[in-house]
């Protein structure tokens, strides 16, 4: 037997294995939610969306976990997202889109990473790079049908795909696709949609004139998915449903929309003390103790990316009961008033979760801090540890 010593130290060890806070991914749940995208859209093809680490879960798993779900194209906003996507070993056509004069345009085409133009000069940076390559780059143009960001206005459009026809016609890229993005999907019967559905038809219909044959339209994001099939044409896009949140939380929650969310967030208790009434609590003391009381503290603060709009607001689960988030959220931490529950350091508090437990969800974050469910998951940060369920391989788990 050890000395008391040598236990304490085990002990000591053991203890640091078992995270402060982690936030558990579920893998079945994505590949699930994705092959219920999949049967949505019919005969359209599905993008899987991890752009922004996976909404937060974890770009590689989530996207391996979409492919196996049924996806066959990835879709992310940056370059070097994409380029860490095919350095992982994922194969499947991967499209990035937000892209900027200064990046590596040459080396995704060498991984045939498909890549968004939006503007001339986009495809002008194309062809160039496409003779460093030693390979056509393969494009698809953007065309702003109403959203007012990114893209080609109608006004630009034909320059646009006149600059493509001419560097298509070199051999230097070749167009793949067009594609826009909806500004009102989230809203089911809102005019402005058939608006952009008609607006990218005609945007078609100019290229095909000039002599374009994409293989692919797109417009769909998780919304249109869900609601607007009309929209789907060959691909569609979706993002936030992928991870089991509704996109249209209005009208209909996850479990309505045959989703279910993969990302749970916990942590454990590092302080429980009893206080006296009117004990006040975290900065400013916005929150005082009504009568004696028990609080608990919560090692997760706005570091991590617990809102600070949610203070007083936001809900946990602590102790078998809801609990709302006590005064000030703070940087690295948070209060709950537990009343006179039984409560001890260790114990897991679950911030929000698919509900199988009666846990809040991320959408009751969501309307706590007056924001989107999409805030709530993308800005957990990297201090949390992300655990994997349900992989199929070791890199999922």
């Amino acid at each position: 037997m050890g000395s008391p010593h040598e236990a304490t130290s085990h002990t000591h060890r053991a203890e640091e294995k078992t995270p402060l806070a982690e936030a558990r991914i579920d893998l079945a749940a994505i590949r699930d939610n994705t092959s219920r995208l999949r049967d949505t859209a019919r005969s359209a093809e599905v993008m899987a969306v991890v752009k922004a680490d996976g909404y937060g879960h974890g770009m590689v798993p989530c996207a391996r976990a979409a492919l196996a779900g049924g996806a066959t194209w990835i879709g992310v906003a940056r370059m070097h997202e994409a380029l860490a996507l095919r350095a992982s070993g994922i194969s499947s056509r991967i499209l990035a889109w937000l892209l900027g004069p200064g990046d590596d345009w040459a080396s995704a085409m060498v991984e045939g990473i498909e890549l968004s133009a939006g503007a001339t000069w986009a495809v002008e940076a194309a062809a160039q790079a496409a003779q460093v390559a030693g390979r056509p780059g393969l494009l698809h143009l953007k065309i702003d049908t109403g959203l007012g960001r990114g893209g080609a206005s109608s006004a630009q459009w034909p320059a646009l795909v006149e600059a493509a026809s001419r560097a298509e016609a070199s051999g230097h890229v070749r167009v793949v696709g067009i594609w826009s993005h909806l500004a009102d999907a989230d809203s089911p019967g809102h005019p402005e949609c058939d608006r952009q559905v008609e607006n990218f038809r005609d945007a078609v219909q100019l290229a095909r004139k000039a002599g374009l044959s994409p293989e692919v339209l797109h417009l769909a994001n998780s919304a249109a998915t869900l609601t607007l099939p009309q929209t789907h044409f060959d691909l569609v896009r979706p993002g936030l449903a992928l991870f089991g949140l509704s996109p249209v939380p209005e009208l209909a929650d996850p479990a309505a929309l045959g989703l279910r969310p993969a990302m749970t967030l916990t942590a454990r208790l590092v302080s429980v003390k009893r206080v006296p009434t009117g004990h006040g609590v975290s900065y400013g003391h916005r929150y005082r103790a009504s009568r004696e009381t028990t609080l608990g503290l919560v090692p997760l603060g706005y570091a991590d990316g617990v809102p600070r709009h949610a203070s007083g607001t936001g809900q946990v689960l602590a102790a078998g009961r809801w609990r709302t988030v006590a005064g000030t959220v703070c940087m690295d931490q948070f209060v709950v008033d537990l009343d006179d529950d039984t409560a001890a350091v260790g114990d897991e508090v679950v911030l929000f979760g698919p509900g199988d437990r009666g846990e809040p969800g991320a959408e009751d974050w969501a309307r706590a801090a007056g924001t989107l469910s999409y805030e709530i998951v993308t800005r957990i940060g990297a201090r949390v540890p992300r655990t994997y369920t349900g992989g199929s391989s070791p890199d999922e788990r």
